[in-house]
């Protein structure tokens, strides 16, 4: 079974993605899935590799601590609205900040 991406591959894609891509791009797309697929390649030839226990953090040591949660009093929502200049019930207006 081949498992190389083709330029088909990666034009169906970028379409499903709304991506357009040039033939540039698509070829720099391929180059960079080849390189990918090498690094694995390589990466599968080490003697013993599916023994090696996958790393879940970059430190060694590293330990979660969960802290207990706690509850703690809320500024009420009125108070929190006194400082907004328009407001319609709980709900605030923000000035636009993206385009038209």
């Amino acid at each position: 079974m081949n498992n190389k991406f083709t330029k088909e591959m990666v034009d169906n894609y970028a379409d499903k993605l709304l991506i357009g891509l040039t033939e540039e791009e698509n070829k720099m797309v391929l180059d960079e899935f080849e390189i990918i697929d090498e690094t694995i390649n390589t990466i599968n030839e080490i003697e013993g590799i599916e023994k090696v226990e996958p790393m879940t953090h970059t430190l060694d040591d590293f330990k979660y601590e969960l802290r207990e949660d706690v509850v703690e009093e809320s500024v009420p929502i009125e108070d929190l609205l006194a400082n907004c200049d328009v407001h319609n019930g709980r709900e605030i207006e923000v000035p636009k900040v993206v385009g038209e």
